[in-house]
C-alpha cells in the first residue's frame, strides 16, 4: 500500500519469516554458534528458551542452513504428541516409516537406522519445535532416545525449541534425569536499544529504500518502549508507522506517528485483548481499589440501614420469630413478597404493632 509512496520493492516489516532480511544479534549469533558446537561434538540434549517473537524460528532456520551435509535432520512442529506418534513421526522424518508396529519396535527400528547412520559418518539430529507443549510422559520417551548411545558418543543430538514454559517444565522434580542431561541451554534475550536500531534500518535497506526514509531518535526510543526489543512487536509497529508516514505525506517518522501507530495496534481486533488485560491491571491500582472499595461499603451501609428501618416496622425478630418456627423452608421465600409479607405477619400474636402493619400495608398497596 505505501510501497510506492516510499520507493520500496516490499515492505520491510512483514511479519512471516523471510531468509533475505535475516538479522542476527548478538545473542542469536551465540545460540547457534553453541548449538553447533554441540551437533558436531555429539553432546546430546541442546535447549533454546526464548519469548514470544524473540527470534527462535530465525535461529532454527539459521542453524540448518549451516549444518554439515552428514547431518540426517529430523524437524517436528507438532508438539502435541503421544510417546508412539512421537516415535512414528521421528522415523518418517529420517524417512523410515513404520506404522503398526509396537513402541519397542518403533525404538528397535531407530537404533538400528542411528547405528547405520553412525558406521556411515552420519550425525542424526532431531530438533522439536514449541517444545513447551510437550507432555511429561512424551518428554520422558525422548530422554529414553538419548540413552540410544555406543561407549564414546552419543548416536543422536536432541534439540528442544520452546519458549519460557519449558524452562519450568524441565527443572520439574518429575524430569530431573533430564533436566541433568543438557549439555547447552541458552535463553534468548531481546534486542538491545542499538540492535533494534541496527534491525530496523537492515530491512528498510533490504526492502529498497536509499536512505529516505528515518525515524528520530524520539521515534525509535517509543518504538522501544512498546516492543521491549520483541523483534514480531518492532515488526508490526513499524508497518503501522510507515502507513501513519504514508497518511502524513512524510518519509520521517517521528514520535507522534509511532504514538498514533501504537494507539492503532492497541484497538486493532487480534491484537488488543492483551493490551486490554494489561490496561484492566493498570486501572486497578491500589488507590483505585481502596477508593471502590469504600464506594461499597458506602452503598452497602445505605441498604443496610433501609432494611434495618423496615425490619424494625414489623417489630424486629421478635414479632417476626413466632411466625417462623412455624413455617416449613418452602414458605419462608413468600414473606418477603408484597402484600402476602404484611398479610402473614398480622397473624403474628398482638403487642399493639397493628398500626405500624397497617401503615406498611398502605405503602405496599399497588
Amino acid at each position: 500500500m505505501y510501497e510506492e509512496f516510499y520507493g520500496l520493492k516490499e515492505r520491510p516489516f512483514v511479519l512471516t519469516p523471510d531468509p533475505q532480511f535475516l538479522y542476527l544479534s548478538e545473542g542469536h549469533r551465540t545460540a547457534i554458534e553453541s548449538l553447533l558446537y554441540g551437533i558436531r561434538h555429539r553432546e546430546g540434549f541442546m535447549v533454546i528458551i526464548g519469548d514470544i517473537g524473540t527470534g527462535k524460528t530465525t535461529i532454527i532456520r539459521t542453524l540448518l542452513e549451516k549444518l554439515d551435509e552428514g547431518v540426517k535432520t529430523a524437524l517436528i512442529f507438532n508438539s502435541f504428541l503421544t510417546e508412539e506418534e512421537l516415535l512414528e513421526s521421528i522415523l518418517q522424518e529420517y524417512g523410515f516409516p513404520s506404522k503398526g508396529r509396537s513402541r519397542k519396535e518403533r525404538i528397535d527400528a531407530l537404533n538400528k537406522l542411528l547405528l547405520h547412520y553412525l558406521t556411515h559418518n552420519k550425525n542424526a539430529l532431531l530438533i522439536i519445535d514449541e517444545a513447551q507443549h510437550l507432555s511429561i510422559p512424551v518428554l520422558e520417551q525422548i530422554r529414553m532416545l538419548s540413552n540410544l548411545e555406543t561407549e564414546k558418543e552419543k548416536m543422536i543430538q536432541i534439540i528442544l525449541v520452546g519458549q519460557l514454559e519449558l524452562d519450568q517444565k524441565l527443572r520439574s522434580p518429575e524430569l530431573k534425569q533430564l533436566n541433568q542431561r543438557i549439555a547447552i541451554r541458552h535463553h534468548l534475550q531481546p534486542l538491545t536499544r542499538a540492535e533494534m536500531e541496527s534491525y530496523i534500518y537492515q530491512r528498510l535497506q533490504v526492502a529498497g529504500a536509499n536512505g529516505n526514509i528515518t525515524f528520530s531518535k524520539s521515534a525509535l526510543d517509543e518504538t522501544y518502549k512498546f516492543s521491549k526489543g520483541i523483534p514480531r512487536l518492532i515488526n508490526l509497529l513499524c508497518d503501522r508507522s510507515l502507513l501513519g508516514g504514508f497518511v502524513d505525506q512524510t518519509h520521517h517518522i517521528d514520535k507522534g506517528i509511532v504514538k498514533k501507530a501504537e494507539k492503532s495496534l492497541l484497538g486493532e481486533e487480534g491484537q488488543n485483548a492483551p493490551s486490554r488485560a494489561w490496561a484492566l491491571l493498570r486501572f486497578f491500582t491500589p488507590l483505585r481499589i481502596l477508593l471502590l472499595t469504600i464506594s461499597l461499603m458506602f452503598v452497602c451501609a445505605i441498604l443496610i440501614r433501609q432494611d434495618h428501618f423496615s425490619f424494625r416496622q414489623t417489630g424486629g425478630l421478635d414479632g417476626v420469630w413466632p411466625y417462623l418456627s412455624g413455617m416449613d423452608d418452602r414458605s419462608i421465600p413468600a414473606i418477603f413478597s408484597g402484600k402476602k409479607r404484611v398479610q402473614d405477619l398480622k397473624k403474628v400474636p398482638s403487642d399493639g404493632r397493628e398500626e405500624n402493619l397497617r401503615k406498611e400495608e398502605n405503602e405496599l398497596d399497588y
